[in-house]
């Protein structure tokens, strides 16, 4: 084969190699998204027990916040009846 004879056969190669390129990147994406787009399926039963576990989770979190908060309260109160205390027990030494 010389120069003319290979142009066309080039051709039909580089045009048959780019055709099969595309068509595996297509096939290749629709199997990806078949593994992505699958949601895991529950029983109803459970989910109603996830509902109610998410519900207790989030009662807890509430909880935990008071308390937290009223220990913030009673550690700023004990600080202010220590500052208060403190200079009247130090003049009640002195004399």
């Amino acid at each position: 084969m010389n120069g003319p004879e290979l142009i066309p056969v080039v051709i039909v190669a580089v045009f048959a190699g780019s055709t099969v390129l595309v068509l595996a990147r297509a096939v290749a994406r629709r199997i990806e998204g078949r593994a992505h787009s699958s949601t895991p399926t529950f029983a109803p039963e459970v989910s109603e027990r996830m509902e109610r576990m998410e519900c207790a989770v989030e009662s807890i979190a509430i909880e935990v916040e008071r308390v937290s908060e009223s220990q913030r309260f009673l550690t700023k109160l004990l600080a202010d009846r220590e500052r208060t205390a403190l200079p009247a027990s130090g003049r009640g030494n002195q004399q």
